[in-house]
């Protein structure tokens, strides 16, 4: 899998770019600010749907328009699929595949696969737990792109049930009943489609734990060992395997479970008016020796680990059958001599790595391929690395 041509007009600060790329290594270099990013952002969004910098979409059309258009040919087992996706402000967007439209704009969730490293990485290690939730269901969607409905499900019925916890709360506490007998109406949803979740995640850590124990022991041997374990709310009431290696969650089991939750939470939730049961609650343990990263990792510890995470899930794609892309956003920088050459060593057997980097010498020798100059609103070919 590799893209062979990437094409954006007004997204970011991209009026217009026009980008041939090939097989192997292609290194994007630019000073900070000429939007060398913005073009493996545009590359990441047509694989995830979503921004590894922001969390919604409106940043990403370039200021004073009205829509940003991501053009993406994909190639694939000999197969050229071309994505164009329209981003529009205060609208749903579209997507076409071959020019013909597609029902949903999760429908073309699959025909690209990429595991992008940034700096913006170090959150999952030191950031809030729902950056490593949304790790997991993106590396879900990248596995399995039907769980991007299951996710998209999920959310509505929680925010359904947020509003009837809400509203009945208000009426309880002013004396009448409210709605609250379509309650457990609403329990029987989210426990179905948080079920589903949660089974996925728990089988994802699973099949990820080793993959992340032997990366983070590849880029930092001197270190302790690093380990990654889910923390659900309702543990206590599936059996202690779920989620660790060779095992699989039963769905049922854990549907049973959240039913259970949600009723001996029930009062709690009427007086806060918001759902405290469910995988939106849930936390990815990172730990080194048993310590947890976040708050006790080195600067180089948590970014060992942050870049473990990442290589585990290329490792675990590729397992699958699947050879993504690998998009390599100014990290060289950040790494030292030994982490880059760890890096380099897994990107130079990708089918296609992407680089970003400030100056030639950041790029590891290891990564020679063609190269773009990126710079006053234009990305031009320089041709292979001059070494």
């Amino acid at each position: 899998m590799y893209v062979r041509h990437l094409q954006v007009s007004d997204f970011r600060s991209w009026e217009h770019a026009d980008l041939e790329l090939e097989p192997g290594a292609n290194v994007l270099i630019g000073q900070n600010g000429q939007g060398k990013t913005n073009l493996v952002e545009a590359i990441g969004y047509t694989a995830t749907l979503g921004s590894h910098r922001v969390a919604v979409d409106l940043p990403l059309i370039r200021h004073g328009c009205a829509r940003a258009i991501v053009r993406t040919a994909v190639v694939n087992a000999g197969r050229e699929l071309t994505v164009e996706l329209e981003i529009t402000a205060g609208k749903a967007n579209r997507a076409r595949v071959n020019r013909a439209p597609v029902p949903k704009t999760r429908d073309v969730l699959g025909i690209l696969r990429t595991v992008l490293f940034a700096p913006e990485d170090l959150a999952l290690v030191r950031g809030d737990p729902s950056e490593r939730r949304r790790f997991l269901d993106e590396l879900l969607v990248l596995r399995a792109p039907r769980y991007a409905g299951v996710r998209a499900d999920y959310d509505r019925v929680l925010r359904q049930r947020n509003a009837l916890l809400k509203s009945s709360g208000h009426a309880r506490r002013a004396g009448s009943k409210g709605d609250i007998g379509t309650l457990d109406v609403w329990n029987g949803h989210l426990a179905r489609h948080g079920a589903e979740l949660l089974a996925a995640r728990l089988d994802l850590v699973a099949d990820l734990a080793d993959h992340v124990t032997a990366a983070y022991a590849g880029v930092a041997p001197e270190s302790r060992p690093a380990r990654i374990r889910y923390r659900s709310g309702i543990a206590e009431s599936f059996p202690a395997e779920y989620g660790t290696p060779g095992a699989r969650a039963d769905q049922e089991v854990l549907v049973d479970a959240l039913l259970a939750a949600m009723a001996a939470a029930r009062d709690n939730e009427l007086d806060r008016g918001v759902s405290l049961v469910g995988p939106h609650r849930d936390e990815l343990e990172l730990t080194l020796d048993d310590v947890a990263a976040k708050g006790y990792a080195s600067h180089g510890e948590a970014w060992s680990f942050a870049l473990a995470l990442r290589l585990a899930s290329y490792e675990l794609l590729r397992a699958d059958g699947v050879e993504p892309v690998l998009v390599l956003d100014d990290v060289f920088a950040e790494l030292d001599r030994r982490r880059r050459r760890r890096l380099a060593d897994v990107a130079r057997g990708a089918e296609q790595v992407l680089v970003t980097a400030a100056v030639e010498e950041d790029v590891p020798d290891e990564l020679d391929g063609a190269r773009y100059v990126v710079s006053n609103g234009e990305v031009s070919r320089a041709g292979p690395a001059g070494r």
